[in-house]
């Protein structure tokens, strides 16, 4: 505890609602008096760091990801040497997305050196419905901020089920015609995903089921940028 009070509160309200909650549930979960709970929830509400869905819950708001995609410098700082080494380790062009609203934005990239090769030049911007990356950053989102999304994308819930299951996506010829992709989840000290690790290039050297052969090398990768 910071021994500021209200601020103690605060967050302890936003940590109750990682997951989503109800009032009752703020009130369980945080020992607060119901009125405090309601006031500080419907404040943390007006500054979007909370947003209600369909069920009248409060979750994560938008704010939060604005204010972390804002200032990404560790983490675009620890990109380079890594993508570098994924790159080197698979023979593929390694990328480095975060999403926003409904676009996805290359802000890191090791392109490979020779050869056929899928280039995506930093600064980017794709589709957030298409591509292995697109499935990664979307697996993990409540089910109301994926289900508008939904019918235009060229994947499906079910294969966003078997992202989460197995921890890492893959893609043929969804993003554009003739490439495929293996991509892997980059998240928070919470545990929250904030980015997509990629590497990507032509279907006739990566084959039909890329996952088998790079998803070890991507994960991996993910994971040593987790967490900064």
């Amino acid at each position: 505890m910071s021994g500021v009070g209200v601020l103690d509160k605060a967050v302890a309200i936003l940590s109750a609602c990682v997951d989503g909650a109800s009032l009752a549930e703020l009130v369980e979960r945080t020992k607060l008096p119901r009125a405090t709970a309601h006031r500080l929830a419907q404040a943390l509400e007006i500054h979007r760091l909370l947003v209600r869905d369909a069920h009248g819950r409060w979750r994560p708001g938008p704010r939060l990801s604005e204010l972390a995609n804002a200032a990404p410098d560790v983490l675009l700082t620890a990109a380079g040497p890594v993508l570098a080494a994924l790159r080197d380790a698979t023979g593929e062009s390694a990328q480095l997305y975060l999403r926003r609203a409904d676009e996805r934005v290359c802000v890191a990239a090791a392109e490979r050196t020779s050869g056929l090769r899928d280039t995506v030049p930093v600064g980017a911007v794709l589709s957030m419905l298409a591509g292995s990356a697109a499935q990664v950053l979307l697996a993990w989102e409540p089910p109301e901020a994926v289900m508008p999304l939904l019918p235009r994308c060229k994947f499906t819930g079910r294969t966003l089920a078997e992202v989460r299951r197995r921890g890492w996506a893959q893609s043929v010829a969804e993003r554009e015609p003739g490439v495929a992709s293996v991509s892997a989840p980059v998240r928070d000290r919470t545990g929250r995903v904030i980015a997509a690790i990629s590497v990507s290039g032509p279907i006739e050297r990566l084959g039909r089921r890329p996952g088998d052969r790079l998803a070890m090398a991507v994960v991996r990768a993910g994971q040593r940028l987790s967490g900064l």
